[in-house]
């Protein structure tokens, strides 16, 4: 007999019972248990894509498309290794990314010629695909203040040849201040307790949560959502993603910047903008933004928020798109 999984803390099992609808807890709850495919996108800024699929094929990767993103395929983990140690690895031709990830840069949509800015940024791979996506062409900043993180940054962006890319060493919670309303787009994947990446397979992925820790990290994502929408254009896009499962890093941060700003923001309905997402990745794990937590009511807005329920191949994730409508000045 297989020896039992590790369990999950009482204490996050319980909350993810009063965020979750009843219908999905089960398969979210077993999705901790699973080993899923790895996925991977293809780097269009280093060759051709259909050569660089084509030669993956001929060396034995077993390539299964992903039918809302062309650039995007997963292969079972058993052939990971492999892929780290493949020449289109080395060469910078593809890279390795969750698919709940890849979904952030789609939301945002930047494109060619925008100024568009990634508040924290390492280890790149939303750069990346933002800079594949706007071509090289524009202007794109990566924050990042912690220094090992940050040489990570830049050696994934040299490698991925993304020229267009210019790296900060900073706390991004002083950029709103420092440049305000330059950006026509603005990326915030905040530094948050990362309970999407528990697993059960591994105790030591949950070794450093607690509640404590949630709102700790929570306090650090607010000043940061400010800095992201002082940072921004009036007209401009932002969007805010976490893989966490907390309101307190979620809805209730986007609930504080919509009281401070009032109308001069607006949460956005997000439309995935992919061909057969909804099939693919099945419409129960897409969530809308909770408007009560702990028997308080939220900003009715933050429903147009979404959160990505895990399952055996997505993982855990939230992402909320804000217009910002007016100057704050």
């Amino acid at each position: 007999m297989s020896e039992p999984f590790p369990p999950l803390p009482d204490e996050f099992v319980n909350r993810l019972g009063q965020i979750i609808p009843e219908t999905q807890l089960a398969s979210v709850l077993a999705s901790f248990q699973q080993i899923k495919p790895t996925s991977f996108r293809l780097n269009s800024l280093k060759g051709n894509a259909e050569n660089i699929k084509q030669q993956l094929m001929a060396e034995g990767f077993s390539l299964q498309p992903v039918s809302w993103f062309d650039q995007a395929f997963t292969i079972p983990d058993e052939q990971r290794r492999a892929l780290t140690e493949s020449d289109a690895f080395y060469q910078g031709e593809i890279y390795i990314q969750s698919l709940s990830s890849m979904l952030v840069p789609i939301v945002l949509a930047p494109q060619p010629g925008e100024t568009v800015l990634d508040l924290a940024a390492a280890p790149g791979g939303k750069t990346l695909q933002m800079a594949c996506m706007m071509s090289n062409q524009g202007a794109l900043s990566a924050v990042e203040p912690v220094k090992n993180r940050f040489f990570k940054l830049k050696t994934n962006l040299e490698q991925q040849g993304a020229s267009l890319v210019k790296t900060y060493l900073t706390d991004g919670r002083t950029v709103g201040g420092k440049c305000p309303e330059r950006f026509d787009r603005v990326l915030l994947d905040a530094p948050c307790s990362s309970e999407s990446r528990f697993s059960q397979l591994d105790p030591r992925s949950w070794n450093h949560w607690s509640i404590k820790k949630v709102k700790e990290v929570a306090k650090k994502q607010k000043k940061l959502l400010l800095s992201a929408l002082y940072s921004l254009k009036p007209e401009g896009i932002m969007v805010y993603s976490t893989c966490s499962f907390s309101p307190e890093e979620n809805e209730l941060i986007v609930n504080h910047a919509l009281k401070k700003f009032g109308p001069a923001i607006r949460v956005e309905p997000i439309q995935l903008p992919v061909n057969n997402i909804q099939h693919q990745m099945d419409s129960d794990i897409v969530q809308p933004g909770l408007i009560e937590w702990n028997k308080k009511s939220l900003h009715p807005d933050v429903i147009n928020s979404i959160r990505i329920l895990p399952n055996d191949i997505m993982d855990g994730f939230y992402l909320c798109k804000i217009k910002k409508l007016t100057s704050f000045k």
